[in-house]
């Protein structure tokens, strides 16, 4: 283990760990709030969420001895942002991520259940993410019109910065926030703020409504746009990880970290990159250390979250959504791309866009769960009529 320490594994891990989490808190703290969090239970979320990532992808690397990385489930935060309340509030919320949380546990024990996500079509599963994310990626524009000298240095921040690096396009933006806090929040508050803060315990409640319109949604979001993504991403750099056993852990971690708050864990996508590249080691077999490095940094962060939420708390809401949208407007893209990939198949992604994208809500089960069934609906319809048509006899044949 010492001979795989590095300089270069540690830059890594840290990197990956600050990017994970400057880039993406704020969507975090926004969707558990959005679905009846209280300040104390959002901090109690994110701290953890935070420390269940990074232990999990301290033991993964070790275990395997490959660079695994564990984050918490962004698209996720982002459905949550755009469900609302429940109708028994956050208790509510929390049931439907201890569900989602063992249906990834069952996905990793039971292989027939994962079968069956990946037999949802990838460009329905991204009309969906699109569709739920576009909503907050609106929120920097409403905010540079109601608050502009707050939200523009913050919007243009993010743009500039993007041309010369997007990976450091959010953290910039997110100082930016902070330097904006500065100037305009009323800093005496501080002094009241406690940087540790003791895990808030909240009593889950299993409500239909909520586990169908929260629950399957955040579970099909989590495999189709973070575990299955993040197993091909570790094994583009030459890892072979057994995914069942990955899958069945995070979701173990994930239920624990519910009944404190947090949505859910799962393996990461865009920043497993970071420590699987040769930039963290030269030996692919020696880069694990990165991911370890990261995992004790999020623990870090974990811990110290009260202190960073309570900072946050002073600023308009709008703001801390305004770096949330900025976040999210990278995946927005992929994902608009993902769904209209297949020809075929837009019409059915476009309604599942449209229909996720409007916020409707049947049956106090949310917009996010019908997009998905009309535009599976759909699908199915035009694949069958298809199918039809191509057995139907020609007049030639006739």
């Amino acid at each position: 283990m010492h001979s795989s320490f590095s300089a270069s594994a540690t830059s890594a891990g840290i990197l990956s760990a600050f990017v994970g989490f400057a880039s993406s808190f704020a969507i975090v703290l926004h969707g558990l709030s959005a679905v009846g969090a209280t300040p104390e239970q959002a901090t109690s979320g994110l701290m953890a969420l935070a420390i269940a990532m990074g232990l999990c992808s301290i033991l993964f690397s070790l275990w395997k001895r490959m660079p695994i990385t564990v984050a918490w489930s962004t698209p996720s935060a982002a459905l949550l942002a755009t469900s609302g309340i429940p109708e028994q509030g956050f208790s509510a919320a929390v049931g439907a991520f201890i569900f989602a949380s063992v249906l990834v546990v069952i996905t990793g024990l039971w292989r027939p259940l994962g079968r069956f996500v990946e037999l949802i079509p990838v460009t329905l599963a991204q009309a969906m993410l699109a569709g739920v994310i576009l909503p907050l990626c609106l929120i920097p524009f409403e905010a540079v019109t109601q608050l502009p000298a707050l939200a523009l240095p913050i919007v243009l921040t993010w743009f500039v910065i993007g041309q010369i690096s997007r990976l450091f396009a959010v953290p910039a933006a997110l100082l930016c926030f902070f330097v904006v806090l500065y100037f305009q929040a009323d800093l005496s508050e501080l002094t009241s703020l406690a940087a540790v803060q003791a895990p808030v315990f909240v009593m889950p409640v299993f409500s239909l409504s909520a586990l169908i319109g929260i629950g399957i949604p955040i579970y099909i979001v989590t495999m189709a746009s973070q575990n299955i993504p993040g197993i091909s991403i570790l094994r583009s750099f030459g890892y072979q990880p057994t995914p069942g056993p990955l899958f069945s852990w995070t979701g173990i971690a994930s239920t624990l970290s519910a009944v404190f708050g947090g949505h859910g864990v799962c393996l990461a996508a865009i920043t497993a990159a970071i420590c699987a590249n040769e930039d963290a080691h030269k030996e692919p077999s020696k880069r694990y250390w990165a991911a370890v490095v990261a995992g004790i940094v999020c623990v870090i962060f974990g811990v110290f979250a009260a202190g960073l939420v309570g900072l946050v708390e002073l600023a308009p809401r709008i703001l801390i959504g305004s770096v949330a949208g900025l976040a999210l407007i990278a995946t927005l893209t992929t994902s608009v791309q993902g769904m209209l990939k297949e020809e075929k198949g837009r019409e059915p992604a476009i309604l599942t866009f449209l229909i996720t994208a409007s916020g409707l809500s049947f049956f106090g089960i949310g917009a996010a769960f019908w997009g998905l069934l009309v535009g599976l609906v759909l699908k199915f319809w035009l694949d069958w009529r298809q199918k039809g048509l191509r057995s139907e006899p020609t007049v030639e044949e006739a």
